[in-house]
């Protein structure tokens, strides 16, 4: 058996490394190692191996003990139970989806362990969450829509309720476990002892034996099928965003809560508009005659359209701000703006008449024109 490492050199603290200290360097360790998160072989060891540490080094009594006898004296004092027990787990994984169990099943192979205080720990009976991708136009961004989605997903049986008996009867509880699901073994290591939980091998960690199982789920309590789902999607809601839709994911047997499903939202692009957060953006071509004269134009905004003022002298690429034509503010109050930008058109052919104005234009502007009787030379 390879010998123990040093625990501050496992964690990689100094021996003077306040608990908060500990705290925040097993904390980006165990996210890094997590068997759940890190599939490489080695990954399981090393977090093991660093939440052993961590359940030390963070008990002052247990940090004391193994300042002075290091892990010869500490292993004689303190069984594998006791190296665990008290270790506050919960508050580092906190926003991690794990916690106390996490630890205790990697270690001990099961959701529990015993020993500890009367307590059992088990993951929670919770279905898998799914994801659904859902387009809608920017119009429907806009105004808020409810879409109605399809997908496949694993249900409760409708003939036996999710029992996995069939109707009229019903299951009953399985007499090695007593209706746990799960048992003890309890074997010894040197100074150690472990208790390993493990699924009941009379029911296969139900809890129960089912002697007439349902026809339909085939006592499985589950089955598989495609669900209609309306979703409703906020006024300005934007790309990517996620919707979580609780209870809406996989079922699962024994009366566990189902998993959430999560719809993604993309927005389409759009023909006329380009957005940046609640704000429009336009592009408004008009002619040289109406940049220079002004002119009321009709401009479209996601509510349809507007008749908008061009000043004299307009100058190509200048942008005008339209307050309160944009997007509905996400959740929020108001909408954001629309953003017209000027582009001017230039005709490609022009009459005997609108070619004699504009060269006398030019004239009197003292600029320099190509005259029609000389050919332009690229």
């Amino acid at each position: 058996m390879a010998e123990k490492r040093d625990y501050y050199e496992v964690l990689g603290v100094q021996k003077s490394a306040t608990k908060d200290e500990i705290k925040d360097v097993y904390r980006k360790l165990a996210m890094q190692f997590h068997p759940d998160r890190n599939k490489s072989p080695e990954a399981e060891e090393k977090f093991k191996e660093i939440s052993e540490a961590y359940a030390v080094l963070s008990d002052d009594q247990k940090r004391q003990t193994y300042d002075q006898l290091g892990h010869q004296g500490f292993d004689q004092r303190y069984t594998s139970e006791d190296i665990f027990r008290g270790a506050d787990f919960d508050s580092v994984f906190r926003g991690m989806g794990g916690g106390v169990e996490d630890i205790f099943r990697i270690f001990f192979g099961g959701g529990g362990m015993g020993g500890m205080g009367g307590q059992d720990f088990e993951r929670v009976n919770r279905g898998q969450d799914l994801a659904y991708e859902l387009q809608i136009t920017l119009e429907e961004a806009a105004q808020g829509v409810q879409k109605e989605v399809e997908i496949p997903r694993t249900e409760k049986c409708d003939v036996c309720g999710g029992s996995g008996a069939s109707p009229g009867t019903s299951a009953r509880t399985c007499p090695q476990c007593n209706g746990a699901g799960r048992i003890r073994q309890t074997r010894k290591s040197g100074f150690a002892t472990f208790v390993q939980v493990i699924p009941c091998p009379t029911c296969k960690g139900k809890g129960v034996i089912i002697d007439a199982p349902c026809k339909r789920c085939r006592g499985s309590g589950l089955i598989r099928q495609r669900r209609k789902i309306t979703v409703n999607i906020p006024m300005g809601i934007d790309e990517g965003y996620q919707l979580r839709l609780r209870g809406e994911g996989e079922s699962v047997a024994n009366g566990g809560e189902a998993g959430d499903l999560y719809v993604i939202v993309h927005v389409a692009p759009h023909r006329e508009f380009a957005r940046e957060g609640d704000d429009l953006h336009y592009v408004l071509i008009v002619s040289f005659p109406q940049a220079a004269l002004g002119a009321e134009v009709t401009v479209p905004t996601i509510e349809g359209p507007t008749i908008f003022r061009i000043p004299p002298g307009t100058q190509i690429g200048h942008v005008f701000r339209i307050r309160g034509k944009g997007m509905p503010r996400f959740r929020g109050y108001g909408k954001g703006d629309l953003l017209v930008q000027i582009g001017v058109t230039i005709p490609e052919k022009l009459t005997n008449q609108q070619r004699a104005l504009l060269e006398q234009f030019a004239r009197e502007s003292n600029e320099d024109i190509q005259s029609k009787s000389r050919k332009f030379h690229l």
